[in-house]
C-alpha cells in the first residue's frame, strides 16, 4: 500500500510500504545505520550487527509489514507491524525507527498516522507499543496516539485502542475529563432521542 504524505512535517521523503522480499536490505541497511542511541531506543539495549541483520531477515519471512520513510531511495525511518500469531497474547505489535538527522521533523508522526491506518486496514482492534522507559520522543508520540503506556523493567508498554482511531486525531480533545465525558453522554442521548422521535413520527410537523 502507498501513501502520500500528508501530514505536517519538514521532512521532504515518501512513504510506502516495503515488499518483504526484494527490499529487506533497505529495512536491513536502515537499522544498520541507526546510531547506537537511537539503535538502544528501538532494541531496548544495544545490539550488534549480526542480531539485526538476523532480525530484519525475520521481519521478511513472518509477515511483518514495513512502512517506510524513503529519501533518495534509503530507508530512513520505518514502522513495524508484527502480526499477531508472533506475539505471546495474539496481539499485533508496533515498532518505530527513526535516523538521528531526521528526528523531530514529523517522521514518526508520519509513521504512526500509517501503521495505525494500516492495522485498521487489516482489522485488528487493538495495538501493542513498547519502548525504552528513557525513550521521551517516542513515549510522547505514543501518548498523542492515546497509547496508555505503563513502565516494567525498564521498558514503557502500552496498548492502543483501534477503535478511539477512528476518529480524526484533530477532532479529539487531548484530554478527556469526567466533565467532558458526561456532556458527550447528554449530547448523545439528546440526538439519539430527537432521532427516534423523528423516526417514530413525533417530530414531524403538521
Amino acid at each position: 500500500m502507498n501513501y502520500e504524505n500528508t501530514t505536517r512535517s519538514t521532512a521532504k521523503g515518501i512513504v510506502r510500504t516495503l515488499s518483504q522480499q526484494e527490499e529487506l536490505p533497505l529495512l536491513r541497511d536502515h537499522l544498520l545505520r541507526l546510531d547506537r542511541e537511537s539503535r538502544h531506543d528501538r532494541f531496548h539495549g544495544f545490539m550488534d550487527d549480526g542480531f539485526i541483520e538476523r532480525y530484519a531477515a525475520k521481519c521478511a519471512e513472518d509477515g511483518t509489514i514495513i512502512i517506510a520513510y524513503l529519501e533518495d531511495g534509503l530507508v530512513r525511518g520505518a514502522a513495524e507491524l508484527h502480526p499477531p500469531d508472533r506475539s505471546p497474547d495474539s496481539q499485533p505489535e508496533i515498532a518505530f525507527s527513526v535516523e538521528a538527522q531526521l528526528r523531530r521533523q514529523g517522521v514518526g508522526s508520519i509513521l504512526f498516522r500509517k501503521v495505525i491506518a494500516e492495522a485498521r486496514a487489516k482489522g485488528y482492534r487493538s495495538l501493542r507499543i513498547t519502548t525504552g522507559a528513557q525513550n521521551e520522543a517516542m513515549r510522547t508520540l505514543a501518548n498523542k496516539f492515546g497509547a496508555h503506556l505503563t513502565f516494567r523493567h525498564g521498558e514503557s508498554t502500552g496498548s492502543i485502542d483501534l477503535k478511539q482511531q477512528a476518529q480524526p486525531e484533530s477532532a479529539r480533545s487531548p484530554i478527556a475529563t469526567p466533565f467532558d465525558a458526561a456532556r458527550a453522554m447528554a449530547n448523545f442521548n439528546r440526538e439519539y432521542w430527537k432521532f427516534m422521535l423523528r423516526m417514530s413520527g413525533w417530530g414531524r410537523t403538521a
